[in-house]
């Protein structure tokens, strides 16, 4: 994939301090373009398909919301916390829009309905990334959504 300019505004606009304090990529150096590539090819690798992974993540928002900031169970599958924070983020895409910070936190349950390790942290303004990139975000980043996670999380297991 080749680091064009839109690419290269978007990457800047990610830096920490220019739309967040912590910025988009954490401790990632590489280029916007490698990040993308990289977690389009570990998608693959995985058997996970994109549009199917963010409708999933629509869901677990939208039925998550239902707590009013509490933990949910979610189809005896999951528990999940939505809350909202004041304020807004705009995308670092220039003319993609502002998001409003709606954050989810989603945690497997076991066999005995115990929350598992692993969360899928993520915001509105992360699922936009998702859709629209495959931007998942850099290594370190707070709402990092690692593939391998998203697999096992939301149980696409049995997919490949």
């Amino acid at each position: 994939m080749k680091q064009t300019e839109d690419l290269k505004k978007a990457h800047a606009n990610m830096q920490a301090g220019v739309i967040t304090v912590e910025g988009f990529l954490g401790f990632d150096n590489r280029l916007l373009s490698e990040i993308i590539q990289h977690d389009e090819e570990e998608f693959a690798r995985l058997g996970l398909d994109w549009d199917v992974v963010a409708a999933k993540l629509h869901e677990l928002l939208k039925k998550g919301s239902a707590g009013l900031g509490e933990p949910t169970t979610v189809d005896k599958t999951w528990l999940i916390r939505v809350d909202e924070t004041r304020g807004t983020l705009p995308s670092p895409w220039d003319g993609e829009g502002i998001f409003h910070k709606v954050n989810c936190e989603v945690r497997r349950l076991d066999k005995t309905g115990k929350p598992e390790g692993k969360i899928l942290l993520y915001n509105e303004l992360s699922l936009n990334l998702l859709e629209k990139h495959h931007f998942l975000q850099g290594r370190g980043s707070h709402f990092r959504l690692e593939p391998a996670d998203i697999k096992t999380i939301l149980g696409f297991w049995d997919r490949t």
